[in-house]
């Protein structure tokens, strides 16, 4: 193949050639020399669209160019802004060395993670092997970290593989979960519970009842008949406070836009417990204005809420003192509370009173018909309205139950 340099030789000798035939045969100088600067143009416009032939190797040895080097994602400074936007604990590796952590890990962990070996930043026993045998090519799967950080906690941790010796581990708190989790199972062993006992005794006194000759005197069926009635009002009082708080629960994200009037709610449902026959019902003592307290709220919850709060005072005040119930503006809000003179309750025990279930004597609430729902229902409609729940008590003097709620006209 010719190169560039002797194809524009042969281009110019034929030029020479073709002037010199011109010449000889006759024809005149103008168009000889036009000819030739035409000739020469085309051989330069040739030459310059040639390919460039490489030189031949020289024999020398030649070496492939250098692979770029293989970039860390944990270095660039991109990954450190969007680590530090993650919510959960994140720690990036190098050699099993914390070379990154979040936020959240350092307020996990401590900031002497950093530079540490991942396996002493993260003491699992569960950990240390997951931590070992991470390579590129393995599944990223969940490992849970039992009591950790601390005793009762759940974690659970993802490693992911990077190029090179280069890891990402993603810590996730479960502890919550798995509380709501319990809660739930707590819930349907109680509600289980509580529904078998007055079950088991309805069970049994009918089927004394069965058994008795047509001679048996009057007074033992008919105190057996009234254990029955008591029992299944025991039961139908559950199953109706299960369905309430099932409800709330399910409304407790809805906030109330209908207009009432607490005031009017509270006179109301005073005015139920008066006209019932619950032997206590004389003792309630309304303190109460004949104003207006407007508010947003569900009328039907909050006439439950009052129900509940002056009920319990009923039960567990001792007979023959007052049973007080106030209705009070305080600036923007509107407080309601109720007041008993029973035995009072124990410090310890008041911040678990909204428990589901929870009670402080057993026994007394089981022979007062309390099914351990009551305050658990009153402290989920105040949260829906925006209220907020205080109980105060004093062993021998009695307990205070308030509530207040926001009003809408601006008093």
């Amino acid at each position: 193949m010719f190169d560039r340099l002797s194809s524009l030789v042969i281009a110019l000798t034929l030029v020479a050639v073709a002037a010199i035939f011109a010449a000889l045969a006759g024809g005149d100088t103008l168009t000889i020399v036009i000819l030739t600067v035409a000739g020469a143009v085309a051989s330069s416009i040739v030459h310059a669209a040639l390919p460039t032939v490489p030189p031949e190797p020289s024999g020398e040895t030649t070496h492939p160019p250098a692979e770029p080097a293989q970039l860390s994602l944990l270095r660039h400074p991109d990954f450190a802004r969007w680590a530090d936007q993650e919510k959960e604990p994140l720690l990036g590796t190098a050699d099993n060395i914390v070379t990154i952590a979040n936020d959240a890990a350092i307020k996990l962990l401590g900031r002497h993670i950093v530079g540490a070996d991942i396996r002493t930043a993260i003491r699992h026993p569960a950990a240390t092997g997951s931590l070992l045998q991470a390579d590129a090519t393995a599944p990223m799967r969940t490992i849970d970290l039992i009591d950790y950080p601390r005793p009762g906690q759940r974690w659970t941790m993802r490693i992911a593989a990077l190029s090179g010796t280069e890891r990402i581990v993603f810590l996730t708190d479960r502890s919550v979960i798995d509380a709501a989790d319990r809660m739930r199972s707590d819930f349907v062993a109680n509600a289980s519970h509580e529904l078998r006992t007055p079950l088991a005794a309805i069970l049994g006194y009918v089927e004394t009842l069965q058994d008795m000759n047509a001679e048996a005197d009057a007074p033992v069926r008919h105190r057996f008949l009234s254990i029955i009635e008591r029992e299944a009002g025991r039961m139908q009082q559950l199953v109706l406070d299960l369905l309430s708080i099932s409800r709330v629960e399910a409304d407790r994200f809805r906030r109330p836009t209908t207009p009432v009037d607490l005031g009017a709610i509270v006179r109301h449902t005073i005015g139920q417990l008066h006209d019932s026959e619950h032997p206590r019902a004389k003792d309630i003592a309304p303190e109460l204005d004949d104003g207006l307290y407007p508010m947003l709220g569900d009328e039907a919850q909050l006439g439950q809420l009052a129900h509940n709060i002056i009920s319990n005072a009923m039960k567990y005040g001792r007979s023959d003192t007052p049973v007080t119930v106030e209705l009070v503006r305080e600036g923007h809000r509107v407080r309601l509370s109720v007041s008993d003179e029973g035995d009072g309750i124990a410090p310890d025990h008041i911040p678990r009173l909204t428990e589901r279930f929870y009670r402080v004597d057993e026994a007394r609430s089981r022979s007062v018909g309390g099914t351990g729902l009551g305050l658990a229902i009153v402290k989920h409609i105040s949260e829906r309205h925006q209220g907020q729940l205080h109980i105060e008590s004093e062993l021998g003097k009695g307990t205070r139950v308030s509530v207040t709620f926001p009003i809408t006209d601006g008093a």
